[in-house]
């Protein structure tokens, strides 16, 4: 995959819908603002946020500031918009993450709670860091949560159940990774790569955390405002064809210095 330059990359992170004028519909990122202060957990990502985000309004400005929605409070319907500029300007910041990563052979735990789109972008990231020098923490057999099967597939945490790879916002399954590690007598990753309550677990547990979020998706972005999440990268985390993030993926993995 050839290494798109900063403007190609914006190009293509447009045409593809994976940034601009995105599929989620602004009644569905508004209705999730809401739903995270009014204290709905399934929302917070296993971030703990007591009652610092109880205005909607609040949230909707941290998102406009951060993932590029359409800051007008009277925009109830219709179009939003994830700024590509922002998402570039979040993947060079978790590039710097992964750096420090690759230059330290830190151990390093990726995991995905959206298989259907980004479990390749977590899986190019596994090998890059792994032929860096990096230990890519393998997770405890027998790890259940919320009924079902945690499981890597190329080195990818993901949730399993009847054998399917499960779409989740769950901080269960970190939640239970990581008590097994520690039940275990293995050492915490360094670094968590991760996405939806995976990354938000992490973040909450002390842990450094860098991941992805979508527009409807705000209490990753309202944990890089409050430091616990160290990178959130703005972009709809499920386009019509997983093959669109790989640019981007590359993208990211040079400026890491790990291509």
């Amino acid at each position: 995959m050839p290494i798109p330059s900063r403007a190609a990359l914006i190009d293509h992170l447009v045409r593809t819908r994976i940034a601009g004028d995105i599929a989620t519909p602004r009644d569905n990122n508004l209705a999730h603002y809401r739903e995270l202060a009014n204290g709905n957990r399934h929302y917070w990502l296993g971030l703990e946020l007591g009652d610092r985000w109880s205005d909607e309004q609040d949230v909707l400005a941290v998102m406009a500031e951060r993932c590029g929605v359409n800051d007008d409070p009277g925009h109830r319907v219709g179009q939003d918009t994830i700024d590509p500029e922002l998402t570039v300007a979040a993947l060079e910041r978790m590039a710097q993450r992964l750096r420090k990563a690759a230059e330290g052979r830190e151990r390093v735990l990726l995991a995905t709670g959206h298989p259907g789109g980004l479990l390749d972008v977590h899986r190019a990231t596994a090998d890059a860091l792994r032929a860096a020098g990096c230990e890519i923490v393998r997770t405890p057999g027998g790890v259940v949560a919320d009924e079902a099967m945690v499981f890597q597939f190329g080195d990818v945490a993901v949730l399993e159940r009847g054998a399917t790879l499960w779409h989740t916002h769950s901080p269960a399954p970190m939640a239970a990774v990581l008590d097994a590690l520690e039940r275990a007598g293995r050492p915490l990753p360094h670094l968590v790569v991760a996405d939806h309550g995976w990354a938000g677990c992490a973040g909450q547990r002390g842990l450094d955390a860098v991941g992805y979020a979508d527009s409807n998706d705000p209490a990753l972005f309202i944990g890089e405002a409050e430091g616990t999440v160290q990178v959130t990268v703005p972009l709809d985390d499920h386009v019509t064809d997983p093959r669109f993030y790989e640019p981007m993926t590359a993208y990211l993995l040079d400026a890491a210095g790990l291509l």
